[in-house]
């Protein structure tokens, strides 16, 4: 009956999401605005799109890597994130987030959930801080995106025992209290960050140390699998190939996306992010034969992804050749991570989600500062790397300190860890009553 309760009490939640949309029903000024780009909003109707197949793509990148009683459960907990959030997003994610500013000028750490309640004044027309080219509808919509994939990044540091109503409803609390505020103080014209100077292009620091810090959170509290150390083959390494891909194809949405419009700035990271990728994936593979073991697919794909987390603050920051040194650099500085972590380190990120994108993200973040064309350290500025350190630091203890405390919150109201029988038999049966290409029935 509990289990039954905790099903109810999140239908509960979605029926009155319905009624406030019919009570609430938003904006719908959808009428031509004379200061809209058609280039720049045509591009940016494609980067969303583009940014959104990411999520379906990390999807089989974590599903393929995973034990085949687990994949479709794993693949699952990226797809319900598009759901989850996407309706949070418009109640009160979005005004969360790039609302106006609770604080004084400059200091804002989060925005006022009644800016945009229900999408209230989010409509066709352009918005001179946030959207002057674009309608504000599908700037909200592009950021959706990235709120979509940040939790979804961290569900393969617990692959394989995670409660499934559990994740949702963290899903629930980390887009709110660590997301949104990350967000708002990092891009919001009168964020924190942003008026510290801190260059964040594309996410680096939102979405890759958040989700990476979370994730490590996340693998320390729900504690080891009962096979960790045990050799797994991974479910399908084709599907790790194509969830590469597809990150890969979705990461031009989502960095050169972020120069929110058909210009240079978004030529420039473009550009970067695919050469930093390539660059990355070959690092990776080298490193991996200098130290005797075989090129192997799952090696490409992650120092593909690696490299892509790596720019990604700083795609529209650098040149070219800062580019390839940032994904070679990252890519080795991950390989070694994830290699400490799977020898020598006793917790279990199953797969290795803080030492690919926490790391990624950090070394990204840091070298953003270093090679950032004008205020970067090699340009003789000092103070840019000075605020990128102190918000790293900052990020890091709020990031792991937060989600800590939400996974505590969300254990205390739906127990986060599945039963030893269930992680037995698999996430696949036991929560879902489903099986890949075999053909049972839940024991739970």
């Amino acid at each position: 009956m509990k289990g039954k309760g905790n099903w109810l009490a999140i239908l509960g939640l979605i029926v009155i999401a319905a009624i406030l949309g019919i009570l609430f029903p938003g904006s719908g000024q959808f009428t031509e605005d004379p200061n809209i780009s058609k280039g720049d909003t045509a591009w940016m109707l494609t980067a969303t799109a583009l940014v959104l197949l990411m999520t379906p793509g990390l999807g089989f990148f974590y599903g393929g890597m995973i034990h085949t009683r687990h994949i479709i459960s794993t693949i699952l907990q990226s797809f319900i994130a598009m759901g989850i959030v996407s309706v949070l997003w418009v109640v009160v994610g979005f005004s969360m987030a790039f609302g106006d500013s609770i604080g004084g000028a400059g200091t804002g750490i989060i925005g006022n959930p009644a800016t945009f309640f229900m999408f209230r004044g989010v409509h066709g027309h352009t918005d001179p801080n946030l959207a002057p080219t674009i309608p504000l509808a599908l700037f909200a919509m592009f950021q959706l995106k990235f709120a979509i994939i940040t939790p979804a990044l961290i569900t393969g540091s617990f692959a394989g025992r995670v409660r499934f109503r559990a994740y949702m409803l963290f899903i629930v609390l980390f887009t709110l209290f660590i997301y949104a505020p990350l967000a708002h103080m990092t891009w919001h014209p009168n964020g924190l960050f942003r008026n510290w100077g801190v260059l964040d292009f594309a996410g680096g620091t939102v979405v890759h140390m958040s989700a990476g810090f979370a994730a490590l959170a996340g693998a320390i509290f729900l504690g080891k699998r009962k096979d960790y150390k045990k050799q797994i083959k991974p479910a399908n390494i084709s599907f790790v190939l194509l969830g590469a891909g597809l990150l890969w194809f979705g990461w031009f949405g989502f960095n050169a996306g972020s120069a929110l419009g058909a210009n240079a700035t978004a030529t420039l990271a473009l550009l970067n992010t695919n050469t930093a990728s390539a660059a990355a994936m070959l690092a990776y593979i080298f490193f991996d034969a200098a130290r005797g073991k075989k090129p192997s697919a799952m090696g490409a794909s992650i120092g593909l992804v690696v490299g892509l987390v790596a720019i990604t603050p700083a795609a529209g920051f650098v040149n070219v050749g800062s580019s390839i040194f940032i994904g070679v650099a990252a890519s080795i500085i991950s390989n070694l991570a994830i290699n400490y972590f799977g020898h020598r380190s006793n917790i279990d990120d199953t797969l290795d989600v803080f030492p690919a994108h926490g790391v990624g993200g950090i070394t990204g973040m840091v070298l953003t500062a270093v090679f950032a064309s004008g205020v970067g350290l090699i340009y003789g500025e000092v103070r840019t790397f000075a605020f990128h350190m102190l918000a790293l630091v900052l990020v890091a203890l709020f990031a792991f300190g937060g989600s800590y405390l939400l996974y505590w919150i969300t254990n205390k109201i739906i127990g986060m860890r599945v039963s030893p029988n269930s992680e037995k038999i698999g996430l696949d049966l036991s929560q879902h009553d489903e099986s890949y290409g075999v053909d049972q029935t839940s024991e739970e």
